[in-house]
């Protein structure tokens, strides 16, 4: 699944690897990679891989899920989806409380002990996950796990996940894209030892050079 998946998002341009040509990142950080998982909603082919294989994930690793609850806004539509496909309520954490109405943070009915997955459409550092775990389970939910379309495997994301007492299961990763994204001429072969070292080291540059 993690090679056709990451040859997927190849395809309809929602990864792209420029090695040669670094990406700059809000934080900074230059990268060889930039991910944009949401392309996969204007693609229907595409997305109806990606949405049957969360729902497959969720069913493998979590079969006692009773709601799935989207990361706003990147993982809102893929949870809508995928919680149609399983004919489970589903609802999302915006990124902070609304500051009218009833300033929710959590939309949809969310009762305390539900068990949820989370679903994400990119892991990189794995903050903005954590913090929607923890929303979760300030509410009184029981977070079973997220369930991803693509994780970087950052050391500082894997850290955080374990920090907090949660697993991701990704349906791609980086080390699938790269081997899938050489053998099919995306990228020179000798790139890929330097954007795996992007990733275990991304505040060292050497791998531009």
């Amino acid at each position: 699944m993690k090679d056709s998946i990451a040859r997927d998002l190849l395809s309809i341009g929602a990864v792209f690897l420029r090695p040669e040509q670094p990406f700059t990142w809000a934080s900074g950080i230059q990268s060889p990679i930039y991910c944009d998982n949401r392309l996969t909603l204007s693609a229907p082919i595409v997305r109806d891989r990606v949405e049957h294989a969360l729902a497959d994930t969720v069913r493998r690793y979590h079969p006692d899920c009773e709601m799935l609850m989207g990361t706003s806004t990147a993982g809102i539509a893929h949870a809508a989806i995928t919680a149609t496909l399983l004919n489970l309520p589903m609802g999302y954490v915006r990124g902070e409380a609304k500051s009218h109405g009833r300033t929710n943070r959590i939309e949809g009915r969310l009762e305390p002990g539900t068990r949820v997955v989370v679903i994400e459409d990119l892991i990189s550092t794995g903050g903005s996950a954590v913090e929607v775990v923890e929303a979760l389970r300030e509410a009184g939910a029981e977070v079973l796990g997220i369930v991803s379309i693509f994780t970087y495997g950052m050391r500082r994301g894997l850290e955080r996940l374990a920090a907090a007492g949660v697993v991701d299961h990704s349906l791609s990763d980086l080390d699938a894209l790269v081997e899938v994204a050489a053998s099919e001429g995306y990228i020179a072969p000798e790139w890929k030892e330097r954007i795996l070292r992007f990733r275990d080291n991304p505040s060292d540059t050497s791998w531009i050079k």
